[in-house]
Formats: C-alpha cells, sequence, structure tokens
C-alpha cells in the first residue's frame, strides 16, 4: 500500500502539524495560505464560528490585467487582504502557511500583508 502522491502527503504531513497550534478567533482570525500552480489565495478563518471572514485572491478581477510574476502576485494579494481586513475591523491574525515552506509566494505574500498593517 503506497502514497499516490508523495508531495501532497508530505505537506498535508506538515499541515496536520501546523494546525495543531494555530487556531483562529473572532478576534485574531487565522490567516490561511492556498498557493495553487497558477493561483494564490488566503483567507481569514474564524475556526471558532467557522466562518471566513476576509478572503482575497490573485484571481479576483483587479488583477487579471496586470501582466506580473508569480511573487509579485503575491505582494498585491498579501496588500489586498490587509486592506480589506483593515477595513472589517481586524488587525492582528495567526498566520497558517498551510504545509507550504516560508518561502517565495507565501513570504511575499506575508511581507506585503504586515506592510499593509496586518499584525502577526
Amino acid at each position: 500500500m503506497g502514497v499516490k502522491n508523495k508531495k501532497v502527503f508530505r505537506r498535508n504531513r506538515i499541515k496536520m502539524r501546523i494546525r495543531k497550534g494555530v487556531n483562529g478567533t473572532a478576534d485574531r482570525p487565522r490567516m490561511s495560505v492556498f498557493r495553487s500552480n497558477k493561483q494564490i489565495y488566503v483567507q481569514l478563518i474564524d475556526d471558532l464560528a467557522q466562518k471566513t471572514l476576509v478572503a482575497a485572491s490573485s484571481s479576483d478581477k483587479s488583477f487579471e490585467a496586470d501582466k506580473v510574476t508569480k511573487t509579485e502576485q503575491a505582494k498585491l494579494v498579501g496588500k489586498l487582504v490587509a486592506e480589506r481586513a483593515l477595513a472589517a475591523g481586524i488587525n492582528t491574525v495567526v498566520f497558517d502557511r498551510n504545509g507550504y515552506l516560508y518561502h517565495g509566494r507565501v513570504k511575499s505574500l506575508a511581507e506585503a500583508a504586515r506592510e499593509g498593517g496586518l499584525k502577526f
């Protein structure tokens, strides 16, 4: 009995290890990042009420005209989620890298969100 996709299996193990200690509340939601091959998505989640409070992604209509690299795209998404969060009255979050390495697109999104005013 083997694992079909070792990369996905490895990421899920890391993800579960991270999620043991990271929980989002209404006043300090969990900032969850999902990175696909083409897009990057981020949500601010209240785990107690099981609700998404704020979301942003690179597939939003405001990004479709831009021809930028994926890392620059992640920076734009980080700034967008920060301004949407501040508009919703959220200024502190718990960062959930979702099993991805804190490097590249995930890192640039996190740094842009910090520059935008989010604290984590």
